[in-house]
């Protein structure tokens, strides 16, 4: 039986302005991700990856092209209904953390579940679970400045995969990391998409890429070659494109 497509890009294009001053940021991408599958999207600055990302999780609407999430057509939605896909099926890790700073470790975690109408006491053992899997419920109690970055990255992770999410999109989560933290990080992702979620995970890094199952090639916002993960020498070697 094959892998569920958890999401689908079909011809997605991104423009921003009109005439000679318009901007592609992104030109017919087709791309798909399947549940058990993490896929690396690399290419340099402004080739169109944070767009590709943001457009996946239906925060931004592309200029032309269909994005699909479990079957669901994100233009056939309105906007309560897209917010509530987010909430419910897709998770974000940003590089910049983005938790709250009032609330602690646990309600960062719990937030999207207490905002889609779950029982604090469900939202909470939930929560717990996902904090568990990444090692820090002993901290759940903790407010995001008391924690380091390492473990403040990790309790966004916990949150990207808290309750039923099963699409997970990373972008550069490990930029703002040590290298040992870093891939702890990593590891965390990796365990969740072995456990059956989906994940794209955006680096400039190709040692980070290298922890995917396949890595995408962006330029000036077209996908340009594509490689497997987990071969480093070969995303090391001088002619890829990166």
């Amino acid at each position: 039986m094959s892998a569920e497509v958890l999401l689908r890009l079909d011809g997605v294009s991104m423009h921003y302005g009109k005439g000679e001053t318009a901007i592609t940021a992104l030109a017919g991408v087709d791309l798909s991700v399947h549940e058990g599958e993490l896929v690396a999207i690399m290419g340099a600055s402004g080739s169109g990856k944070s767009t590709l990302l943001t457009i996946a999780g239906g925060l931004t609407t592309p200029t032309s092209g269909e994005v699909i999430v479990q079957g669901q057509w994100l233009s056939t939605m309105s906007p309560a209904g897209i917010a509530a896909l987010r909430r419910r099926t897709l998770g974000f890790v940003f590089q910049d953390f983005n938790l709250i700073p009032a609330l602690t470790a646990l309600e960062n975690v719990t937030l999207p579940l207490e905002l889609d109408g779950w029982r604090r006491r469900k939202a909470r053992s939930a929560g717990l679970n996902a904090l568990r899997s990444v090692e820090l419920d002993d901290r759940a109690d903790r407010y995001p400045d008391d924690l380091s970055g390492g473990q403040q990255q990790r309790v966004a992770i916990a949150r990207a995969v808290v309750g039923t999410r099963r699409l997970i999109l990373a972008d550069e989560p490990t930029g703002a990391l040590d290298s040992t933290t870093g891939e702890v990080v990593l590891r965390m992702l990796r365990r969740r998409v072995n456990a059956g979620a989906g994940g794209i995970l955006v680096t400039h890094d190709a040692r980070h890429a290298a922890w995917a199952d396949r890595i995408v090639f962006l330029r000036d916002g077209r996908i340009v070659d594509e490689s497997d993960g987990g071969n480093l020498d070969e995303l090391l070697s001088p002619g890829t494109l990166r």
